[in-house]
This record gives structure tokens, sequence and C-alpha cells, in this order.
């Protein structure tokens, strides 16, 4: 021990020396069965506590790391120790706040931020309340020493210049680093009090203004960086302020939209606003001044403050949405001049936050609200479209579509049974332009995942309200795939498969009818296209397909296995197992088994229950017809799995692969065993060693006899093959 410290006082063996006491420290961290070495080496590490000055006032930064380094180390392995002795260790915690205090190039802080974390873990429970008293102060004025650290550098030359010259690699680790600080400052909440902490912020703030308002303008703001590092930590502190607080906020929120036109100010500003939303809420006297605050910064000339305006106007007409209720048209009227001048992500987030506000109108006002906002839109959306020839272009088109995607996912009145639905009532109006819109753009897959989103969301959203419009919505749906071959119509069909399922609520037995006929007729659609093109063009449309095929064997499964259809979906399904992508081939697996899953009394993947409340069980008809049909493709079925098991499938889908196949022994263990010998009869010489494929048969036979078909693949995962393949049928 004596020669590891000794070595500190050597430049050459500095290093090597703190990597061996920080060893030393983390072979500690079971402080119970360590404590005499503990005690041994605390005096040693605090000897070391006047070399944080003058390796500070030396700006020895390589020196002043390892020093902190040995402190934080020794703190997060003892820190169990602290909170249970505050007086003992007093002198490491504030040791390490010694440390956060004198770095000067912002370069070891970081080091303690762990220590930090763990601490506050543990004083915060109440067990360990003697050390949050204690050590209240430490965090009280680690608060002061993070803002500080908060702070942008100061150019060397006039305002103007590049705040790190250039080097945007130490801009981004200047913004890492901050955002790592603001969790500290979280930390220092819980231990210290929220309010403590938010009166400290208001200290600074007000501070700056007393010594620089008067001399501030909008061409020159001075000492912003003092300013705006305050604003980032009440920023940080967001999520730990109740909304119910009413000490500090109802004084600091006003002064905060006082604030100067500095853009990085004015961006921290409006991003401290955007966290308190909440709070707004509950003390509406303030939102029309941050409202106008926000909203000015549209016009600001730096899209970064822009776009916090944006994120910030989401924020409040969400969180607001009632108090904002009576302001449509004024809303209207400034959604219209901005929405042009955004980008799209901006513009989704002004669109959320006028729509949470139109969702609260009055049941008698949502159509023609819905209808102000939306009409806009749809003109400028038809207007993109008759004009874009380009990939951009059309990508402008497909941003505007999910405007409306918007509109249709906030905007959901509650209605009774039977009451017509005013958000439907405008869906009916805008999908002749959106199926127009589909049949004009086919190869554009951004513009027809747009609007197969929006009819999605449509069906979500609106369920039975959109009964009426189902004929005509499914019609769209069904031309769109055909014409386009693009599977983002699969997922629209999904969503109304799913909804409007034989039982569900409200819905009538000729609509459930319907909608199977219609998932019939996408995979005759599907199926035609399979026979056009290999599987191998097809990976996501097949994808696609039978994630919706599975939920069609789940909400329809008496129609589902009863279909002319059922044989020609489950040798597609056979056809897709020759892909080598994982996706498709973990949807194609998921369908085999949720299919299989109606051949037993309770088939674990019905969600469906009787009025009752009793668990679905499956119709004997049902269970034979499932068992039929594995019967009659399942040689083809073993052959593939097991083949693509062994030389084809990603790992990943080994699991899937081996429950298809144990299923199947469950369900028919002499059959699948024949199919298993064929299969392996059927391999190239040398792919298993010699003898290994008749002890495996017979094995597998033994076990089908005696009824132990889960044991079968215990057998399965000690082969051999080209790879470690029937491993997995675990």
């Amino acid at each position: 021990m004596d020669v590891i410290f000794k070595a500190l006082d050597n430049d050459a063996s500095f290093d090597a020396g703190v990597d061996c006491v920080c060893t030393l420290y983390r072979d500690t961290k079971d402080v119970d069965e360590s404590l005499p070495v503990i005690q041994a080496l605390y005096p040693r590490l605090m000897a070391l506590r006047p070399k944080i000055a003058e390796t500070a006032e030396a700006e020895d930064l390589e020196a002043f790391k390892g020093i902190t380094r040995m402190f934080a180390e020794a703190g997060e392995a003892w820190v169990v120790l602290v909170a249970r002795l505050p007086g003992e260790f007093q002198g490491l915690v504030e040791a390490l706040l010694e440390c956060c205090a004198r770095d000067w190039e912002r370069d070891a802080v970081s080091l303690t931020f762990i220590f930090w974390y763990e601490l506050k873990q543990y004083i915060t429970l109440d067990r360990y309340t003697d050390a949050r008293v204690a050590f209240q102060p430490v965090f009280a004025q680690l608060v002061d020493i993070m803002v500080k650290h908060l702070e942008f550098p100061t150019p060397e030359e006039g305002e103007g210049e590049d705040l790190f010259s250039g080097d945007r690699e130490q801009e981004e680790k200047f913004r890492q680093f901050r955002h790592a600080m603001g969790d500290v400052l979280k930390d220092c909440c819980a231990v210290v009090g929220v309010n403590d902490c938010l009166a400290k912020i208001y200290q600074l703030i007000q501070e700056w203004v007393a010594k620089y308002a008067s001399q501030a303008s909008n061409e020159h703001v001075p000492h912003w960086q003092e300013l705006e590092a305050p604003l980032f930590g009440l920023r940080a502190m967001g999520r730990m302020v109740d909304p119910e607080e009413s000490t500090i906020l109802g004084q600091l929120i006003p002064l905060i939209v006082q604030i100067p036109d500095q853009e990085k100010v004015r961006f921290q500003a409006i991003m401290a606003l955007a966290r308190y939303t909440e709070w707004t809420a509950l003390h509406p006297e303030t939102l029309e001044a941050q409202l106008n605050y926000v909203i000015s910064g549209f016009h600001h000339s730096s899209q970064e403050v822009v776009q916090a305006s944006a994120l910030a106007f989401k924020f409040l007409g969400t969180d607001c949405q009632k108090l904002l209720g009576g302001h449509i048209a004024q809303l209207h009227t400034f959604f219209e001049s901005v929405l042009d001048k955004l980008k799209p992500t901006s513009q989704e987030e002004v669109t959320e936050g006028v729509a949470a506000v139109v969702s609260v109108q009055p049941h008698e006002k949502i159509y023609d609200s819905y209808k102000m906002f939306c009409d806009p839109i749809m003109a400028r959306i038809m207007n993109l479209a008759n004009n874009a020839q380009t990939e951009e272009d059309q990508r402008a088109v497909a941003d505007h579509l999910q405007l409306i995607t918007i509109f249709v996912q906030v905007v959901t009145p509650i209605l009774a049974p039977g009451e017509e639905n005013p958000a439907v009532k405008y869906c009916g109006e805008v999908l002749p332009i959106m199926t127009t819109i589909v049949m004009n753009f086919t190869s554009s897959t951004p513009i027809l995942e747009r609007v197969c989103r929006c009819w999605r969301y449509m069906i979500i959203s609106y369920r039975t309200g959109m009964i009426p419009l189902l004929p005509t919505l499914a019609q769209s749906i069904a031309n769109g795939f055909q014409a386009s071959r693009e599977g983002c119509f699969l997922w629209a069909t999904d969503a109304v498969v799913r909804e409007f399922s034989d039982g569900a609520e409200y819905v009538d037995q000729a609509t459930s009818d319907a909608v199977f006929q219609f998932y019939e007729q996408q995979a005759i659609a599907f199926l035609r296209i399979l026979n056009d093109l290999p599987p191998q063009n097809l990976p996501d449309v097949i994808e696609d397909f039978f994630r919706l095929s599975s939920n069609a064997v789940r909400y329809y499964p008496k129609k589902y296995i009863t279909s002319s259809l059922a044989v020609p979906i489950f040798s597609a399904a056979l056809s897709a197992l020759t892909l080598q992508q994982l996706d498709p081939l973990i949807a194609t697996l998921h369908y085999y088994r949720d299919l299989f899953s109606f051949a037993f009394d309770k088939p674990m993947v019905s969600q469906f229950t009787s009025p009752e409340g009793q668990p679905y069980v499956t119709p004997p008809e049902v269970r034979e017809a499932v068992k039929t049909l594995i019967i009659s493709q399942g040689q083809p079925l073993a052959q593939r799995v097991l083949t693509g098991m062994m030389f084809t499938f990603p790992g990943d889908c080994f699991p899937d692969a081996s429950g298809v196949l144990m299923t199947m022994f469950e369900l028919l263990p002499q059959e699948t065993g024949a199919w298993l010998q064929t299969t392996l009869q059927m391999l190239p010489s040398g792919t298993m060693k010699h003898g290994e494929a008749e002890r495996l048969l017979k094995n597998v036979s033994d076990k089908v006899q005696s009824g132990e078909t889960r044991k079968i693949r215990v057998l399965l995962q000690g082969q051999s093959s080209p790879r470690p393949i029937l491993y997995c049928l675990i």
C-alpha cells in the first residue's frame, strides 16, 4: 500500500498509481467485509486532499483528473458507508465537491456524476434521514457549481465569434456534458428540495437582471451566458417540480417572458417554458404572457428558436387545451400564418397543439373546427400533389398528409352509441381526395404509407363511428393494394380486421362478415402477387400479410379455418419460409403458431371471452379442421422449418421455428415423426455424422411411443449440423 501511494508523488508513475489505488477501492465495495481495509485506506485518501487545490492552481489537468478520479471511485465504492456514517465521511463528500468547484476545464467533473447519483439514491431513503440532513448543504452548493459549469464559453474576441472556434466535436461534447449536469441538478432537487433549488435559479436570474438588464438590447446582451445557464437549469429541473408549486414559479415565469432577445437565451427560455406547461394549466393568469412570448418566437431569425417555439406551443396546446378552447379563431389565424414557414417536425408539433384545442370543443362545434383547420391543409395537399414531380415534392405531400393524421389521432369525441361522429363526417369528405391521391401515386411509398397511416387511425380512433364509411374505405384500400403492391395497405386492412371482428362490441354480424370478406379479397390479391413474383422480391409485403393473417386467425378462427383460402395461404407461407430475412420469417412462423393454437381446446392466442367472462373454447369442428390442414401440408412444412434451421434461418428465428415443430409433435406425434424422418433422409450426404440421423429418429420414435413428446427438444438439442441448429429447440 505504501508503494502504491508513494507512486502518486512521481510524474512517471502517477497514472499507474491512480489505477492501482482505484482498483483497491473497487475491491472494497463489499463494505462490511472490507471495513478494516477501508479504515486503513481512508486516512491515506484524505491526505491527498490538498493536491486538489495544488493541481488546480498549477492547471495540471491530467493530475487533477487523476486526483478527482481517486476520490470519485472511493465515493462510489463506499457510498453505503457514507450514507450510514455521514459524520465520518463528510470529508470525502466535501473533497468531491471541491473537485467539482475547481474543475476549470470542466473535464474532470463528470467523473463525480455517478457518485452524486448513488449518494442521492441512498440518502433519500427514510433510513438515511440523518445523512440527508448532513449533506443537504453540500448538494445546495453543488447546484451553484453545476449551474456555473453550464455556462457557454465566452469568446475572446467579440460576441459574434464562434463560441467553440469551429470545433464541432467540442461543441457536441459540451452539449452532452450539459445534459449530464442536468441530471445532477435533478439529484440535487431530490436531496435539497425543489423549492430551494428553484429559489437559487430565481436568484441568479434576478442578479443578472439587476446587473445587466439596463445594458441589454436586441443587438447586444452582455454576459448572456450568466442568464442562459440558470435557464437551462430551470429546464432540467422541470420534471421534479410539482404542478401545484406556488412559491417560486409565480415570480419566475413572468420574469422569463421579459428576457432579452439573444438567440441562445431566447431558445433556452422557450424550452424552459415548455417544461412547465402543466404548471401553467393550473395558473391560467400566466398563460397569455407565455403564449405571446412563444408565438413571437416563430418569427425569430434563428431556426433553433423557431423549433423550440413549435415544441413549446405543442405542450401549451396539449396541457392548456381547456384554457385555450375559446380562442379557436385566433389559433386558426396563427396556424395559417406560420405553417408554411416551418420544418415538417415543427409543423407536426404545432398541429398537435391546435388539434388538442379542437378536441375539447363542444360536440356541436367539432366538425366546423375540424374543417376550419383541415380544409386549408387538404388544399395544400392537392396543390402539392398536382405539382409533385420529384421525390422531394412527393415527400412534401406525405408530410402534409401526416398533419391530417394528427387531427384524426387527437380529435376523438366521446359519443353515445349511434350518435353521428362529427370527426367521421369530415373524414367522409376527404376520403375521396385521399383515394385519388393514392391512385395517382402508386409508386410513391412515402405518400402511400402516410395515406394508409391516416386510414388506419380513422379506424382506430373512431371505430364503429366509421361503419358508414367502411365499404368505401375498404374498396379504396383494396384498390390501392392491387395497384401498388405496397404492404402499407395491409396495415390498414389489419386495423379493420381487428376493430370489426366477430363478437366485437357494437359491431353487427353483417359488418363482421363483410370485413372478413374484405380480408379474403386482400388475401387473393396477395396470392396473385406472390404468383407473379418470387418471395425474394416481396419480403416486406410477406411480413405485412402474415401479420395480418395472424390477426385474421385470432379474431375470426371459425371463418378463417373454413375459408377456401386457408390451404392456399398455408402453402404461400411455405414459400415465405424460403426467405432469409428475419422479419418476414418471424411473421410467417407466428402465423403458423397462431393457427396451430386453434387445434387445442383453449388457444393461447385467443383474446375472446364468453359473455360470462369464461375463456374462449375452440369448437370441435375448428380443432379438427386445423389438424386436417396440418396433415395435408405437414410434410413440406416440417421440411421447410427443419432445413431452414439447419441452413438458412437467422438464429433469432429458432425459438419460433422450434415452437412450430414442437406443436406439430404435440398434435400429431406419429405423423410429425415420419415427416422428420423423411426430411432427414433427404439431406445431402455428409450433412450429419454417420449414424446420427438414425439414432435421432430412434430416440424421437421412443419418446413419441411413450407420450413424452416434450422431451424431443432435448434430443434435438444435442445434434450437430452445418450450424448448431437443432440446438435451439428449447
